[in-house]
């Protein structure tokens, strides 16, 4: 171990300098004590603390970098055994900041950070169980980039190529969308690349693909019809693993708790599957089961997905500006709260509220847990299908259609929760000829402001008023750039013209036309306002397949016409202005002493006006950070600069004398190179800083 050698013959033991050996065992944890302590030491230097990877990346190699570095400054005339050991230790200690700083600059900004934070919750994970599913992340991330860049999406990840933006409409008098094509073309190979991709990937990188194809404000009409051809191909998991499950959800196995369950399930995708069961009383259910083990996969390639989300943040502009972390982090959210089928449970009892004229099934409760979600069984076939029984029973399809409707505007203006994925095989018709609305994973929940905001724009529509329309739109929506209102008023009034004009026959595909528009002034909705938007356009089409010849613009200014009507109604108003004084009576309770506090002052000469600047906590925090990052910048080099100053000075007391071939050095120059090391600390402190927080 450190010190003296084994025959006592080393150099600690004949009194000069102490050196070093390496023993067999002892050896060995000498060498990994020392390299713990190095980065250890090094960490807390730089104010970051570093994981057990990053232990061996950087504290490994500055060991033995700080042993040839002082190996070469004694001329190489020395063997490595008899080196100086404060030596070695403060040059590899210099050495593993500065390789721990260079990582850090070869990684994602703000990433490290993300990672050394969970250290400071004091949770240890078990380490095998670690070890095995950080090397299962590490061999998925490679293969999916290996994917990636097969398909030639390496220079879009690095940043070197921007894809085409949707098309935006010309603006009134710039012709009629002649610029779309270029962007069109361009866009095409790309999307053909990005579903070859998407594919080969499978999991949730398939489920990524069919979200993005619904993102008609973002991407080009090429771009989402490619994607809209991706499909989950998931064979069904086998009838022991979910005997299994059920039995550990169940706490009994499933024939002591059901009086029959079909092992052949009814539909199966990436997440879960349907099996058809019977209740010990003999009520049908169906039974929804989640796969085994796929909570890990779905984590895996999510942990994934946000690792490279922020890498294309990081590395391009176009990936900032359209918020890609974001939009990821929120596709994760949504997809974790579908391993969850207790949210599901809830989901549905909150659209069920909504829905008095569409039948949504009742959830027994005390049969579902976490994976395991027990729901009526509805007796029917899907939209999709029903054309037959519907040409048979002579059902009114309008109505139909129109009862559907109103059901999921209800769910998105009053009820603030809503089914997202609307699609004809979420869709049922029972026997007795009723709607059915089924599979709640997929549910979009709105804030009470932004349904004010769609009843806005829905007000807006009906009322064809364009100026009424844009406030709507900024109320609801992300302006990325910022563009003249009026110029952008105009060319909503000439998307009303186009497409809300008399005698027109306006369908959802005018909601492509307003995002391509949108997109155009910079303008894009933020995910939970894109989803209502994605859940209107499937259900047009699953309008169009029960109810052929549907007009869904019209009828949603049919139905939104008699709403507007009931919120002007004189007990509406009266209920409505009760809720307003309500609010209003602390407020006209403090006015007249305030109106008198302030007269009094003006009266005495003695009213002043307070303002606080940089209120906001994250611009305290900005402005801190940056005046901390230049002090220690400025101590940094100035303390640099006379630390060179004093290695320069030859007089002074002598600390080390003379030895054979060197000078000796005096106090002043020991002071010059102790002054070098803070000064490279200091520097090093900032640069880290700036790295992990993305300051600069």
């Amino acid at each position: 171990m450190l010190g003296a050698r084994p025959d006592g013959t080393g150099p600690a033991a004949q009194g000069g300098h102490p050196g070093f050996t390496i023993g067999p065992l002892p050896g060995i944890l000498g060498f990994l004590v020392v390299l713990i302590a190095l980065t250890v030491v090094a960490g807390r230097l730089l104010g970051v603390r570093l994981r057990w990877p990053r232990v061996l990346l950087a504290g490994f190699p500055g060991l033995i970098a700080g042993i040839v570095i002082v190996w070469a400054l004694a001329g190489r005339r020395r063997s490595p055994q008899s080196l100086p050991l404060p030596a070695i230790l403060l040059a590899a200690l210099v050495a593993t900041m500065l390789i721990v700083v260079l990582l850090d600059l070869l990684a994602r900004p703000g990433r490290l950070a993300a990672a050394s934070g969970q250290l400071r919750t004091g949770r240890l994970p078990h380490p095998l169980r670690s070890l095995r599913r950080r090397a299962s992340r590490a061999r998925r991330y490679l293969e999916v980039t290996r994917i990636m860049a097969r398909h030639g999406l390496a220079p879009y990840l690095a940043g070197k190529s921007r894809p085409a933006p949707a098309p935006p409409m010309a603006p009134p008098g710039h012709g009629h969308g002649g610029q779309a094509a270029p962007a069109i073309s361009r866009a095409r190979p790309l999307a053909r690349s990005a579903r070859a991709a998407l594919e080969e990937a499978g999991g949730m990188f398939i489920k990524l693909g069919q979200v993005l194809s619904t993102r008609s404000d973002l991407l080009p009409p090429d771009v989402t019809a490619e994607l809209a051809g991706l499909q989950d191909r998931v064979a069904p998991a086998s009838h022991a693993g979910i005997e299994a499950l059920l039995t550990a959800e169940f706490g009994a196995p499933p024939a002591q708790v059901l009086a029959s369950f079909d092992p052949r399930p009814l539909a199966a995708a990436s997440i879960a599957q349907v099996h058809r069961a019977r209740l010990a009383t003999g009520e049908p259910v169906a039974v929804k089961v989640q796969r085994p083990g796929v909570r890990a996969l779905v984590e895996r390639d999510l942990d994934i997905l946000l690792r490279l989300a922020r890498t294309l943040e990081a590395r391009a502009s176009w990936a900032r500006e359209y918020r890609v972390a974001e939009m990821t982090a929120g596709f994760a959210g949504a997809l974790t709260e579908e391993l969850d089928f207790r949210v599901e449970a809830r989901n549905i009892t909150a659209v069920s509220a909504a829905c008095p004229a569409v039948k949504i099934p009742a959830v027994y409760p005390q049969l579902s847990t976490g994976r395991v979600l027990v729901l009526e069984w509805l007796d029917g076939v899907s939209v999709r299908d029903a054309g037959p029984f519907l040409r048979q029973s002579g059902a009114d399809r309008h109505a139909l259609a129109r009862g559907l409707l109103d059901c999921l505007l209800r769910q998105v203006m009053t009820g603030g929760t809503f089914h997202a994925d609307p699609h004809p095989g979420n869709v049922l018709v029972l026997r007795d000829g009723q709607l059915a609305l089924i599979d709640f994973g997929s549910v979009g929940r709105l804030d009470p402001i932004q349904q004010a905001g769609l009843r806005r724009l829905l007000a807006a529509v009906t009322r064809r008023d364009p100026g009424e329309l844009h406030d709507a739109l900024l109320d609801l929506a992300q302006v990325r750039v910022q563009a003249g209102d009026g110029l952008l008023e105009r060319a909503l009034a000439q998307f009303i013209a186009q497409h809300l004009g008399p005698g027109m026959t306006p369908d959802a595909a005018m909601f492509t036309a307003l995002f391509r528009l949108l997109t155009g002034f910079g303008i894009t909705f933020p995910p939970m306002i894109g989803a209502v938007f994605r859940a209107m356009v499937t259900l047009e089409g699953t309008l169009a397949t029960l109810a052929p010849g549907f007009q869904i613009i019209e009828e949603t200014r049919a139905l939104a016409s008699s709403w507007l009507g009931d919120l002007v109604s004189p007990s509406s108003l009266r209920d409505a202005a009760t809720d307003e004084l309500i609010r209003l009576l602390p407020v006209l309770r403090r006015l007249p002493r305030r109106l008198d506090h302030i007269t009094t002052a003006l009266e005495n000469g003695t009213l002043t006006v307070g303002i606080r600047m940089l209120a906001d906590r994250g611009d305290r925090h900005f402005i801190r950070a940056m005046i901390s990052r230049a002090v220690l910048a400025f101590l940094g080099a100035a303390l640099g600069i006379m630390s060179v100053l004093l290695l320069g000075t030859r007089t002074g007391p002598v600390l080390i004398p003379a030895a054979a071939g060197s000078s000796g050095t005096t106090i002043f120059q020991a002071f010059g190179y102790l002054g070098l090391f803070l000064s490279l600390v200091l520097i090093l402190r900032v640069i880290i800083a700036i790295v992990r927080e993305g300051i600069g």
